[in-house]
């Protein structure tokens, strides 16, 4: 598994995240749709944040001063859940949610954490993670598709 890169560390999260959470869905979402209201959102979490959905946050291991930073902010999150293939009815890993502040992206947080969700997935038994990605987040893709994802589905949508 890739680890860190030096200056970061990883922390398993609590329930006590559910804002934190809130706040990183909505950044996510407002960088790709900027203007929108995301108020919604903390329903999602609401609704699916549980110990069966668990976080994990990378944050600054040091302050600027270099001391160890002891209420770091995060700088990334991993959020991951559960989902049922149509297919053949078996559970398996998903992917609610990676993101990575921009300007520490491009460093190999994401691939580290990409690399934690599939640990964890296996470590459950599943034979299979999934993710749901915009088409127009072209280096997430590129991640994903680098990592061995691949498009099983299309999502479509129509405006009415």
């Amino acid at each position: 598994m890739t680890s860190l890169p030096p200056g970061y560390r990883r922390r398993r999260g609590s329930g006590l995240d559910r804002s934190r959470l809130v706040q990183f869905m909505q950044r996510t979402y407002e960088e790709m749709q900027p203007g929108s209201d995301y108020a919604h959102l903390a329903y999602t979490v609401e609704q699916y944040f549980s110990s069966d959905t668990p976080t994990w946050w990378v944050e600054l291991a040091e302050d600027a001063s270099g001391f160890p930073s002891t209420s770091p902010p995060a700088i990334a999150c991993l959020w991951l859940g559960n989902a049922i293939s149509q297919i053949s009815g078996d559970r398996h890993a998903h992917v609610f949610l990676l993101y990575v502040l921009p300007e520490h992206r491009r460093q190999g947080i994401g691939l580290a954490l990409m690399q934690l969700a599939e640990a964890w997935a296996r470590e459950r038994g599943d034979r299979q993670i999934g993710l749901q990605v915009f088409q127009s987040n072209l280096p997430a893709l590129k991640l994903y598709r680098r990592l061995g994802f691949q498009t099983q589905s299309l999502w479509m949508v129509k405006p009415l």
